[in-house]
């Protein structure tokens, strides 16, 4: 086999590959060739990536090659992963969500006393998303913080504007779709949902 061929051969095996690469792996594939000739194949490569200013590499590691980017693109990697990546909600972070984005602003005991639960680790977590913020404090003993729902709240839901929130029977019939403890959101008593 050609070195331009085999170089070929090589970064695709590399590139297609979702774990490490190993050498006898590519030798099983291109019939034998040596260990000295694979690694001098992936160091013309890195040479050639490196020459004409490509963002990547081809990196050992874990007793194979895979592809990888340079160091020096981490913060842009960074910045994209942060802003695209959205991980899926749990359940009671939709339920305090929901509670959050109908009786806003609310208190942190107020979600409580609905949930029914402890909600810190939640709302910390929906604070961290940026799908909630701190609204202010209530006027009242203690003055514990309000929280509201924010503009990357309604991104993620593809809202315009609060009011474009399903009523509360749509979102009732939703709830009781769902696996779960049963949320019941439409009586109130006290100014509480109840749950059943």
């Amino acid at each position: 086999m050609e070195n331009k061929e085999l170089k070929s051969v090589v970064e695709a095996l590399i590139f297609v590959s979702d774990k490490p690469f190993g050498i006898n792996n590519i030798r099983d594939v291109v019939d034998n060739v040596p260990e000295a000739q694979v690694r001098q194949v992936i160091d013309e490569l890195n040479a050639e990536y490196e020459q004409t200013g490509r963002s990547f590499i081809i990196q050992e590691v874990a007793g194979g090659f895979r592809m990888a980017t340079r160091p020096e693109f981490a913060s842009w990697l960074k910045s994209f992963y942060k802003s695209k990546v959205k991980e899926r909600l749990t359940r009671p972070s939709l339920e305090t969500l929901a509670i959050i984005a109908y009786k806003q602003p609310v208190t942190k005991p107020e979600i409580e006393a609905i949930r029914g639960v402890n909600t810190d680790g939640v709302i910390t977590t929906l604070l961290e998303r940026n799908l909630i913020k701190i609204a202010g404090r209530k006027d009242t003993p203690g003055r514990p913080l309000l929280y509201a729902t924010t503009n990357e709240f309604l991104a993620h839901f593809g809202l315009g504007a609060i009011s474009e929130m399903p009523k509360l029977p749509e979102v009732q019939q939703l709830i009781d779709a769902a696996p779960g403890p049963r949320l019941d959101i439409t009586e109130e008593k006290n100014d509480t949902i109840q749950t059943a």
